[in-house]
């Protein structure tokens, strides 16, 4: 009899492979314990000693990388070397062990949950799985002291075509599994995005985590499937279900092999429209990414990365060196700066220190309203963006608008700092765009009004949907009710393309439905004509525009609008729009 365990499909796609379990005890799962007065300098040079060593492991590990492995790939293993040089990891515990006299692994253990708990209080949920990478590192460091083996240098046999079962995976296991040939893995813990959730994406690893009791549940050896779309891992199944599984795997090869070829195409829909597919991305190394699948821009490019893991804000010179890296490597591409977007409810570093914890994070002081209230916080990165504009498209945007005098005291700070940098003489360019993103009804309902006062819109659909519905996107309890296709929701959107379309300013979105392909059709029918999304997308969402008759959407969809009150209404668009590209 078959047995179905489910979990969250991360990355999509078929695995089909006997299983593997990676067994072993958490290296987290520490005991308090004290050191004698005399021991204390000799347990401080035990815990730098596990540091170094973790540190000399995961270089070989970077080192072991294909060269022609994509570089954000690359990239996670870097953050963890540089976390490896944080003092907020290294120095803090090594105080911990000379103040209270804690054994390495206590002080380590006690220095990780409070760095835990910072992540776990942010409200973007991106950033708020970033906890993950401080587990890895930590356990990286926990290992050496405790004496658990480590997956990483004692790599497991015979792991050809075989299907992982482990608790977790670092970033660095995920990346040696792979290379040692693994059909895909199972974790029981983890979540979509999470960095070993991401890089399985960027691997084309198909994975399924967040399947609780995986490894009591599932035998080691057993023939199991995993599929990554549903989020459903098989065992015992049938000849019947294997040869279905069998058949959607080389489907999967021959999509694969499809899509590359439209890299170097452009988005024309069948009646020859063109749709700008611009990337979201965070850090330098996703730019090689967007690149070779075809990216018209980056669409979004968040900076909160530089504010993270450290004591102190960023200082100008940071932000402008940083930008100048990223705008040479885009070598002419547009690329679109959002301003800080980090909040009370945040405080991972100088700039939220002291503050009271809102009540509600989602609704306190964060984004554009934190900017405005510490203006020596937002200066230093205007002052950086204004001037790396001079050596290319660059445009700024600004997130959480919710009124038009909020607006007009941003754009008054930028006019002085205009002024400052004028007065000094230094390079920048006084004409740069400056857009803001629609995240908010009030934004939406305003957008009129802003649009007399920007250069451009970008609808944030993350924030939108769970404001608009008051709904928290993350919690468990009402995730179900959070809706893309809630007609109070598309009647925003379309609001806003219609206001920025009147005032002749583009309009793009850049939230996580503008890369689901379900939903493409129906944003295009809206008059989208700019999607932003994640680079491994970006392929994926070309195929459905190249089969896309933009003046037959736009006809379906008016009609949907002259009566649209139920979310029946919408799915049955959904329906119609999909029935009319099923064949392609």
């Amino acid at each position: 009899m078959t047995l179905a365990c489910h979990g969250i499909g991360v990355a999509p796609g078929v695995a089909i492979g006997r299983a593997y379990l990676l067994a072993g005890r958490d290296p987290l799962e520490v005991m308090p314990r004290s050191v004698l007065p005399g021991a204390v300098e000799t347990e401080v040079l035990r815990f730098y000693a596990a540091v170094e060593a973790a540190r000399v492991e995961l270089g070989a590990v970077r080192a072991d990388i294909p060269p022609d492995t994509p570089s954000d790939i690359a990239a996670f293993i870097d953050t963890h070397l540089l976390m490896l040089q944080d003092s907020a990891l290294t120095t803090a515990p090594a105080e911990m062990i000379r103040e209270h006299r804690y054994s390495a692994e206590w002080a380590l253990r006690q220095r990780r949950d409070r760095l835990v708990r910072v992540f776990e209080e942010m409200d973007d949920p991106y950033l708020r799985t970033r906890r993950d990478d401080v587990d890895h590192v930590i356990g990286q460091i926990l290992k050496h002291l405790v004496g658990v083996p480590d997956t990483e240098t004692e790599e497991p046999p015979s792991l050809e075509g075989r299907v992982v079962l482990a608790q977790d995976l670092s970033p660095a296991d995920t990346i040696l599994l792979r290379n040692s040939g693994i059909a895909g893995f199972v974790t029981e813990y983890g979540g979509p995005m999470s960095h070993t959730a991401i890089l399985a994406r960027s691997l084309g690893l198909p994975a399924v985590v967040g399947v609780r009791h995986a490894t009591r549940c599932l035998r080691h050896n057993e023939p199991l499937i995993i599929d990554g779309e549903q989020g459903v891992v098989l065992a015992a199944a049938d000849r019947r279900i294997i040869a279905q599984y069998e058949r959607r795997v080389q489907l999967q090869r021959c999509h694969v092999h499809d899509l590359a070829a439209l890299a170097s195409q452009p988005a024309l829909s069948l009646d020859h429209q063109r749709v700008t597919l611009m990337a979201n991305i965070e850090l330098p190394e996703d730019i090689r990414t967007a690149r070779e699948a075809g990216a018209d821009a980056v669409g979004l490019y968040r900076t909160e990365f530089l504010y993270m893991n450290r004591p102190t804000v960023p200082e100008e010179e940071e932000h402008y060196e940083t930008y100048r890296r990223v705008v040479e490597e885009l070598d002419g591409l547009p690329i679109h700066i959002r301003t800080l977007d980090l909040g009370a409810d945040k405080s991972v570093d100088s700039c939220t220190a002291g503050m009271v914890p809102s009540c509600n994070p989602a609704l306190g002081l964060r984004a554009i309203r934190l900017c405005l209230k510490e203006p020596a916080l937002f200066r230093p990165q205007v002052r950086a963006i204004l001037r790396v504009a001079a050596l290319g498209p660059v445009r700024m945007m600004l997130p959480m608008l919710s009124s038009i005098s909020e607006l007009r005291q941003v754009i008054t700070l930028i006019e002085s700092i205009k002024e400052e940098l004028r007065r000094e003489g230094a390079e920048f360019n006084p004409a740069m765009s400056i857009g803001g993103m629609i995240e908010v009804p009030a934004a939406a309902l305003s957008a009129p009004s802003f649009a007399r006062h920007l250069d451009f819109f970008s609808i944030g659909t993350n924030d939108l949907i769970q404001y608009t519905l008051a709904i928290d996107r993350v919690d468990e309890e009402v995730s179900y009710l959070y809706d893309p296709l809630h007609p109070a929701v598309l009647k925003l959107i379309r609001q806003t393309i219609i206001a920025a379309d009147q005032a002749g300013i583009p309009v793009s979105m850049c939230g996580e439905m503008a890369g689901d392909p379900r939903y493409i059709p129906l944003l295009l029918g809206m008059g989208l004509r700019q999607l932003s999304i994640q680079p491994r997308a970006l392929l994926e969402a070309k195929r459905v525009i190249l089969s896309c008759d933009l003046r037959h959407l736009r006809e379906l969809t008016e009609r949907l609008f002259l009566g649209m009150d139920l979310q029946e209404d919408v799915a049955q668009l959904l329906a119609e729009l999909q029935h009319g590209l099923a064949g392609l």
